[in-house]
């Protein structure tokens, strides 16, 4: 089924404990459609980028299926940039730098096929943005997905609790829901969350795994322990879009589906973690994502008895 996705095309700049880099790619729509394109290759991109952004880059995202009818290229403009450090316990970053650049005056323009798409998933992105998109759907999706920061809980509230109001899965890490509800605990922060509008609730823990909810069950799922772990950036974008990815292919949102959509989206994070940027996560072999989703079934199968 078709899957719209619309976030950040951009350059990263990355230093961790393991190494640095100079401009990579990066950004959410970046992430969220490599790790989706493993599931599904109906999937159409909305972003925007600059002139400086290189044709292989285009090339190696049309290669995985991705078509890019709304990817806009400002010639004159340079692509949306961040830099960051991360420290040693990679949990947490200090930013460098932030240029907007392109994005700055981005007005996400559907194409008119996508306006009639089966599943949306809205990256991290200004809430305005993420609600202009879906006043341009012909009719809503079988499923909307939104993803966003604390940034926009700081500056954009308003919006962004609008924007949440319009969805059916929000997508956050534990500390946003906590900011996002006020409440310490996270059964209580989901309980709160779910009231403004979604049906569902992700709470992305990082390398303590996963948590969702709806408002009458709780499912968790593990983050897989790696040998090497060498940057953590996109690895929630490529969650959402192994979840997303998943769900499109198998066509199915109940809360049991979402469950296993959550292990297919932890096993391509933790593909992404694993080198520098998107590195890891093209070109992968199907083999390797069942191997990969296999290691996670491996992980919490038990058999007990209670007699």
């Amino acid at each position: 089924m078709s899957l719209l996705v619309v976030g950040t095309v951009a350059f990263d700049a990355i230093e961790t404990p393991f190494g640095k880099t100079d401009k990579i790619l990066g950004g959410a729509a970046t992430y969220i459609s490599l790790a989706a394109s493993y599931f599904t290759k109906d999937i159409d991109l909305v972003s925007v980028v600059g002139g400086d952004y290189p044709q292989s880059a285009i090339d190696m995202l049309k290669s995985h299926g991705m078509r890019l009818d709304g990817l806009q290229i400002k010639q004159d403009q340079k692509s949306f940039f961040w830099s960051g450090r991360y420290h040693t316990d990679l949990n947490s970053r200090d930013t460098l730098a932030t240029e907007l650049n392109v994005l700055a005056d981005f007005d996400p323009i559907l194409p008119e096929h996508t306006r009639n798409c089966d599943f949306l998933m809205l990256g991290n992105l200004m809430p305005k943005l993420q609600q202009r998109v879906m006043e341009q759907l012909t009719r809503r999706p079988k499923l909307i997905v939104l993803d966003t920061m604390n940034f926009w809980m700081d500056t954009a509230f308003d919006d962004l609790v609008k924007a949440i109001s319009q969805v059916d899965v929000l997508t956050i890490n534990d500390s946003e829901a906590r900011q996002l509800s006020g409440e310490y605990s996270l059964v209580k922060a989901a309980q709160k969350i779910l009231e403004m509008g979604p049906k569902v609730l992700i709470i992305k823990k990082g390398e303590h795994g996963a948590l969702l909810f709806n408002k009458e069950q709780v499912f968790f799922a593990p983050a897989l322990p790696l040998e090497d772990v060498f940057d953590p950036t996109g690895a929630g974008d490529s969650f959402a879009g192994g979840f997303i990815g998943y769900l499109a292919q198998t066509k199915d949102i109940s809360f049991d589906n979402m469950k296993r959509a959550i292990i297919f989206g932890s096993a391509m994070a933790s593909f992404t973690v694993e080198k520098f940027g998107v590195e890891r996560l093209v070109g992968l072999s199907q083999e390797e994502v069942e191997e990969r989703v296999q290691e996670f079934i491996d992980l919490v199968q038990f058999d007990i008895s209670l007699v």
